[in-house]
């Protein structure tokens, strides 16, 4: 959330920033209830001050044994009247506010290239060398899973519907593997282990920004008002609302698993073969607290933190900054990914590492304590650390062989205790 003070002092600024965002926005409504909002609270400072001085004239005659003029209490009950009235719309007013800033994106930081969306974004570099060369025409991660019965779709839609997915057999212990590995990886690099519930209240999501922006984009149980994660970024994040931590204690580091469930609702015909968008999918998250003033630095050790799973993975990878018109609502500057999928010969997201400043933070009322007593509201990271259903696909198109095995790298044989999936 951005600080009206902010908009009102750098108007033009944050009009050329959402603009930035391809959102044109109109800011008079919001002025205005504010100003009429702080004219409201005058008032009532004013009209307290009077309560406060009739109450301290009848305390007087009460003590002197006399009774108040009918005068001086109908005063009294006038003030209190407007006192209650004044309050109201106070209320009201803050609503309007809270609705129209919960509505805003966030302003991207200073170093993200200007663009309107994904063709604009920077590429920073590529990890692992060039993608290895097939003596053969590789083929997509579906063909060659449904082959070696690990993989199977048909079944998952008779179960739920389209993009889900049944994992049989060796697919499963892959599957596992996988996360064990990222979380063993993340935890030697100083991340803690937490496990979350997978069902939020509104006010979580609200904190993190998947409320009100993205409300058809998530799965909601309606008698109970909760929400199924998209990612463990929501629950980690909150664990922290309306708390003050000690600068002693940042940076915090968090690495969760969980399932993940997302409508997709917008991504009709992209990439709806396979594992890359289905309704349920496994990731593994990183979520840091830190000090506003190393929010740049820590950003920067996340992406090596995500990229370091794949470079042990011995897949190649790319980096891209995003440009402002394709990052998320949340965010203030973005670093996705992607990783080599062989069977289409095309780089794929696999991680999106984000800093999201102080706009989290100031909807869920986090804050760092300094030593000197001062109070910030807190920045906060995240990134997957990384998307386990699509680094499966990839390892299956990676590692496939001409036979239509599949070798699994080396970094994983210690979880799956075999080497290789073969047919039956």
């Amino acid at each position: 959330m951005l600080d009206v003070k902010v908009i009102r002092e750098n108007l033009e600024a944050v009009k050329r920033a959402m603009l930035t965002r391809n959102e044109e926005i109109d800011f008079m409504e919001l002025l205005m209830w504010d100003d009429e909002r702080k004219f409201v609270i005058n008032k009532n400072e004013k009209l307290r001050l009077k309560r406060n001085k009739v109450s301290e004239e009848i305390a007087k005659l009460k003590r002197e044994g006399k009774e108040p003029l009918s005068e001086v209490l109908e005063e009294m009950n006038e003030i209190r009247g407007l006192i209650q009235e004044h309050e109201k719309q106070l209320l009201s007013l803050e609503s309007h506010i809270e609705d129209f800033l919960l509505g805003l994106p966030n302003i991207p930081d200073s170093s993200v290239p200007i663009g309107k969306d994904e063709r604009d974004n920077k590429i920073i570099r590529y990890v692992g060398g060039d993608p290895k060369k097939f003596f053969f025409k590789p083929k997509c991660h579906w063909e060659v899973g449904e082959k070696l019965g690990i993989i199977d779709f048909m079944t998952a839609s008779k179960i739920s519907g389209s993009r889900f997915v049944v994992l049989k057999n060796e697919g499963c212990v892959l599957e596992r593997a996988i996360i064990s590995f990222f979380l063993d990886t993340h935890k030697k690099r100083g991340y803690k282990e937490i496990m979350t519930p997978y069902l939020v209240n509104r006010e979580s999501m609200l904190g993190t920004g998947q409320l009100p922006k993205f409300a058809e984009e998530v799965f909601k149980c309606v008698n109970d008002e909760l929400y199924l994660i998209s990612t463990a970024e929501i629950p980690v994040t909150n664990i922290y609302r309306n708390e003050v931590l000690n600068e002693d204690n940042l940076p915090k580091k968090f690495v969760s698993y969980s399932a993940c469930f997302r409508r997709e609702a917008g991504a009709y015909g992209k990439d709806t073969k396979g594992l890359i968008r289905n309704h349920q999918f496994n990731k593994v998250e990183l979520v840091k607290f830190v000090k506003p003033e190393n929010s740049d630095a820590e950003l920067e050790l996340l992406v090596l933190d995500a990229g370091h799973v794949l470079e042990l993975l011995n897949i190649p990878y790319r980096v891209f900054l995003l440009s402002s018109g394709d990052m998320s609502f949340s965010s203030s500057k973005t670093y996705d990914l992607e990783i080599w999928f062989a069977g289409d010969s095309v780089y794929r997201e696999i991680s999106s590492c984000s800093s999201f400043k102080d706009f989290q933070a100031r909807r869920m009322n986090i804050k760092v304590k300094y030593k000197d007593k001062k109070k910030k509201f807190i920045h906060t990271l995240n990134g997957s650390g990384v998307a386990v259903g699509r680094t499966f696909a990839a390892i299956i198109e990676y590692y496939q062989q001409e036979d239509g095995s599949v070798v699994i790298p080396e970094a994983l044989r210690k979880y799956t205790g075999f080497d290789i999936i073969k047919s039956k």
